[in-house]
């Protein structure tokens, strides 16, 4: 997952790797705390789930913005929000509502995606040194 700058072509959020990336993992978090007991619903499976959305609407409200720093803002708070899924994924798992395979499938997928945020903070901040906005 290597993430594109909107260099002309990338006008839109959704052509975004790095949001792609987000999407996917966004639904498979959805789909994952589908299986949570009923008297999770409303507590953390709704809470891992705002935080799945937080991710993807944070890049994509940061693609929308003018300038770069304001858009790394917003990246910044997408790459909490993935950290926060991890953690909900670790109460998930100590209370047996997911298996180990589940749990280790969906952090390494989690890593990536935060890594792949931290990237295209870098080629953000490189682009700025270059003389874009």
């Amino acid at each position: 997952m290597v993430p594109q700058l909107r260099l002309g072509m990338y006008a839109r959020f959704e052509d975004l790797k790095i949001w792609q990336a987000a999407r996917e993992f966004r639904n498979d978090i959805y789909l994952i705390s589908e299986g949570f007991p009923k008297k999770e619903q409303y507590a953390l499976a709704m809470q891992i789930r705002r935080a799945a959305v937080s991710v993807t609407a944070n890049i994509a409200e940061g693609h929308g913005r003018f300038h770069y720093q304001e858009e790394i803002q917003f990246l910044r708070m997408a790459r909490g929000s993935i950290n926060e899924i991890l953690d909900h994924l670790y109460t998930a798992l100590d209370q047996k509502y997911i298996k180990q395979s589940n749990f280790d499938a969906l952090y390494a997928k989690g890593r990536g995606l935060e890594k792949g945020v931290n990237i295209y903070i870098g080629a953000l901040n490189t682009r700025k040194k270059q003389g874009a906005s």
